[in-house]
Order: C-alpha cells, then sequence, then structure tokens
C-alpha cells in the first residue's frame, strides 16, 4: 500500500499521516525533512528529486506532505492520495495553536534538524493561496491516474471516515 498525503498546511496532515503509520505498520516519511535542510533552507532541487525517487519507488510507504512542483512522483506511484483541504482560517487557527500552545506528546520527527515551528508571513500567504495552486493539478492528476483513489479532506468528519474507509480496506488484499 502507498499512500500519499497532501494539503494545506496546518490541516493535520502530519497527525493522520502518523495515526495511519502507527495503524498500518507502513513506513512514513515526510517531505518537509527532505525538502529541507536546518533553518528552513531549501536543498539543491535535484538532489531534493533524487530523494523523493527513492522513497516512491518503495513498496509500501505514507508520504506526507506537498512539494507541489513535484506532485505527480509520487501522485503516480501512489493508491490512495488523501488531500486536505480544510477552511483557511481553521488551518491558520492550528498553526498558532501549534507555535504556541502545543506541546508534542508523540515524537514526530517530520523536521529536518533546526527547522522549529515559526510562523512567518510566507506561510499565511501559502496557507492562503494553497488550494488555487493547487486546484488544476490535482484535475489533472485525477484525469491522468484514475486507478488512483482520491479523497479530499474538509472537515474532522470526513476525516475519521476516511481513516476508517483505509484502515477497513487495508485487511482486504490490496491492489
Amino acid at each position: 500500500m502507498r499512500i500519499m498525503i497532501f494539503g494545506r498546511p496546518g490541516s493535520g496532515k502530519t497527525i493522520f499521516a502518523f495515526e495511519l503509520s502507527q495503524k498500518l505498520k507502513l513506513p512514513l516519511d515526510h517531505i518537509d525533512k527532505y525538502f529541507y535542510t536546518s533553518n528552513w533552507v531549501e536543498r539543491d532541487y535535484e538532489e531534493f528529486l533524487n530523494i523523493q525517487k527513492e522513497l516512491v519507488s518503495k513498496d509500501h510507504w505514507i508520504i506526507d506532505g506537498n512539494a507541489t512542483r513535484s506532485l505527480e512522483m509520487r501522485y503516480k506511484r501512489a493508491n490512495i492520495v488523501i488531500y486536505f483541504c480544510y477552511p483557511r482560517f481553521k488551518s491558520l487557527f492550528n498553526i498558532i495553536k501549534r507555535k504556541f500552545f502545543y506541546k508534542k506528546n508523540i515524537n514526530i520527527n517530520d523536521r529536518a534538524d533546526g527547522c522549529h515551528e515559526t510562523i512567518r508571513w510566507s506561510l499565511i500567504k501559502y496557507i492562503w493561496t494553497f488550494e488555487n495552486r493547487v486546484k488544476d493539478k490535482i484535475k489533472e492528476l485525477n484525469l491522468q491516474y484514475p486507478e488512483v483513489k482520491f479523497y479530499k479532506i474538509t472537515n474532522d468528519r470526513e476525516r475519521e471516515e476516511i481513516k476508517n474507509k483505509i484502515l477497513a480496506q487495508a485487511k482486504l488484499p490490496f491492489r
């Protein structure tokens, strides 16, 4: 099983990916951990693409994160794609809450060393414009790879429904 998870920052992708990984016993990789080196410095893009090629070449995985220029690389290898599209204000609120109030109770190694939680104007802009940036690409990928099961999550109820559906599906022989 290969599951790609992406979407608006602050929508709960990483926790969802961690939960699925724990329940399905699938290896989990976070794109941001490879996209950045320490202190939010972007890695050389060719090096980053080579790392991604290695990740998606495996038989089983969950990959969490955006890297929108290389969505297709993960999408075409995935069996399941999950797009987190929570409302902008909810995502922004979650980013603020994560920065100031959230104490990690679980150890999720989702970032390169020295990449601490920050709220920058560029992140707020990215949250605000994310859906417009990816909607045409999503349509294109859905048409190009119709065999990939695509889920769009816009609220917590859908999140739980889709998680339960995937967990139930995992008990069946997966194609």
